[in-house]
């Protein structure tokens, strides 16, 4: 079966993903900005919540391109290294969502290096700044050479449908010798026909869904910046009906 991975900023969303099924889900926070490091509070609620889902703690330090300062490094060399201390009573995976570039878009070694030494024996993801390299299959090169285990792409394009014919030339290049996850407008409709085209072992999906506020009426009609009386969460039964269609998918 084709591995499921469920982005998600929302800590209820760790269970509505386990229970449906997903094999793991990307923890971060403001997903509307891209998706940055989430709290070390939110990840510790995460790891003591989760009873067999895997959790990959994205690290970005903020917003924006790519290319961090020294300080900015430093930052998330930091963040990797407290998450590693958080207790894991059940003892899921976990994982980082690393990336670093330089200023003409090729990897960031030296930044990579740092961060992957911080991850220690916890497997690493590329994250999606793959996607701005000026060339993927040289980027691919680089980041097995780096030790990196997955790359989260879309194949260069805005969505990984679009990009489907170039996922599938970096699935051959990569020939099992790193992961190629394929993430980027991936819903329960397209995604049978995605992995058929691509050859890709895994995909990641944002299966968010408009859930009312729970303020009061009197509360949530007011007109505010922090609560437009509708917030994005996770939806279980999306996460569902895409590992039910890649079931169909591969009994077709």
């Amino acid at each position: 079966m084709t591995a499921v991975e469920v982005c998600l900023d929302d800590l209820d969303g760790v269970l509505a993903a386990e229970h449906a099924g997903a094999d793991r889900v990307e923890l971060c926070a403001s997903l509307g900005d891209g998706g940055t490091t989430p709290s070390i509070g939110t990840i510790s609620v995460a790891l003591r919540t989760a009873t067999r889902i895997g959790i990959n703690v994205l690290v970005r330090q903020r917003a924006g391109d790519f290319v961090y300062s020294t300080a900015e490094v430093e930052a998330m060399v930091a963040d990797i290294r407290a998450v590693r201390e958080l207790p894991n009573p059940a003892g899921v995976p976990l994982g980082f969502v690393i990336g670093a570039l330089r200023p003409d878009g090729t990897i960031d070694s030296s930044s990579l290096e740092r961060m992957i030494d911080a991850c220690g024996e916890h497997p690493v993801t590329f994250h999606k700044a793959f996607d701005q390299t000026p060339d993927l299959l040289a980027a691919l090169d680089v980041l097995i050479r780096a030790g990196v285990g997955r790359i989260l792409t879309s194949g260069g394009a805005v969505t990984a449908p679009d990009g489907a014919d170039r996922l599938a030339q970096l699935v051959t290049r990569a020939a099992g010798r790193i992961v190629i996850l394929a993430g980027g407008g991936v819903r329960p409709s397209n995604v049978a026909d995605l992995v058929r085209r691509t050859g890709v072992a895994e995909v990641h999906l944002r299966a968010g869904a408009a859930v009312p506020s729970a303020a009061l009426p009197t509360v949530a009609d007011t007109p505010s910046a922090y609560d437009s009386g509708v917030r994005i969460a996770t939806s279980e039964a999306i996460v569902a009906e895409l590992i039910n269609a890649l079931a169909g998918g591969a009994a077709a």
